[in-house]
């Protein structure tokens, strides 16, 4: 009798601790999630901060004015043009892209002034990277407040799941404004770099765009990239309309850094078809301009990570360009003897000059800085150890 009256109190404090904690569990579980999402939110702040002090030092003003002046236009936006009537949302988006263009230039010339030309336009990316970062810590800000207002375990769920990827992206933003203050050649950079390594001599075409002449296998062939060594995108649009008014191109064959998927070999080169860019507006225009030509376009890529695009560039993508090479000049044997051939190098010239011996310079700055980064990433692999 003892024995059951035992057994029953057992089972009755079991159920009565399984509703408590059934209860509470999912309070302690919300708790040590918003923990852990707001040490990282504050981690990401403090990347953003980091990377506006950077700015701040390049324009020679590290004061708390001009902190606060950056800190402001870091919440820079641009509002998406209207595209329920879609005709002509293009030429909307490409001008409100040069308008914002305009705007960075100007408050760089503002704050910057007696910079030379060269780390007005470091400084000017250097903000759009440090704009990336601020809008990334804003946004998972954002997210924890949510979960901490409405103690909404899912949100907290969701935003603690992603958060090693938003960290990647954060950092990989850091190392953006980094290279582009520094000139330092990011992944992006292997299109311009393509296009340097074929000419000996360029002459600026259009707004930031650089053109070259060069043969290859006793074609004719202009070659075309973003103004470097300074950060540059160029109006390839642009330029390419100019020539196409002097030229009859037969092909064009563009080269573009490309994202890996995870498991693929950093640096591999992919051959295809179409116009290989990224961005807004821009491919749109030359589509526009090319496709009802029918001319043909080579698309070549070379593989980088997701965080490589504006990171300083892996020894594993400055080596392909003897691939690139190779996959250039089959695409130019598509072609007869005399026809014409325009070649692309796409991307961020950031580290880049205009010419082969650039080229050389920029390859001993990318040895340099991947040494060093794989010296670091071998420093955390061993901190990290379980042993």
């Amino acid at each position: 009798m003892q024995f059951l009256q035992t057994d029953i109190l057992g089972t009755v404090v079991w159920f009565v601790v399984l509703f408590v904690f059934i209860i509470i569990y999912p309070r302690i579980m919300l708790s040590q999630m918003i923990w852990k999402i707001e040490q990282s939110a504050r981690r990401l702040e403090e990347l953003s901060e980091k990377a506006n002090g950077m700015c701040s030092k390049r324009a020679n003003a590290n004061t708390k004015e001009m902190r606060e002046k950056i800190d402001d236009f870091t919440d820079f936006f641009l509002v998406e043009p209207s595209s329920l009537d879609p005709y002509g949302v293009v030429q909307k988006i490409d001008q409100l892209i040069r308008q914002t263009e305009d705007r960075f230039t100007e408050f760089v010339d503002d704050h910057a002034s007696e910079k030379t030309v060269i780390e007005r336009q470091q400084l000017n990316y250097a903000l759009r990277a440090s704009i990336g970062l601020r809008q990334i810590a804003k946004i998972v800000r954002h997210n924890v407040e949510l979960a901490k207002k409405f103690k909404n375990l899912q949100i907290a769920m969701i935003i603690q799941i992603q958060l090693p990827i938003i960290e990647k992206f954060a950092e990989s933003e850091l190392k953006g404004t980094e290279c582009f203050l520094n000139g330092w050649p990011v992944g992006d950079s292997i299109g311009p770099m393509v296009a340097a390594s074929l000419v000996d001599e360029m002459v600026e075409i259009s707004p930031g765009t650089m053109a070259g002449h060069t043969k290859i296998e006793g074609r004719e062939c202009f070659v075309l990239k973003a103004k470097g060594p300074e950060p540059h995108l160029g109006r390839t649009d642009e330029a390419i309309n100019k020539l196409m008014k002097k030229h009859n191109f037969t092909r064009i064959i563009t080269i573009d850094a490309g994202l890996k998927l995870e498991g693929e070999q950093t640096g591999r080169v992919a051959e295809g078809v179409g116009f290989a860019m990224g961005g807004y507006s821009q491919r749109e225009l030359i589509e526009n301009t090319l496709l009802p030509k029918k001319k043909p376009i080579d698309g070549i890529i070379i593989k980088v990570g997701l965080f490589d695009a504006i990171a300083p560039m892996p020894k594993e993508v400055m080596d392909s360009i003897l691939k690139v090479n190779e996959a250039i000049i089959r695409a130019v044997k598509r072609t007869k003897p005399k026809e014409k051939v325009l070649i692309i190098g796409v991307g961020n010239s950031c580290g880049i000059g205009d010419d082969k011996k650039a080229v050389e310079e920029a390859k001993s700055i990318i040895l340099k800085n991947d040494k060093k980064a794989k010296e670091e990433a071998e420093k955390e692999n061993k901190k990290g150890s379980w042993f």
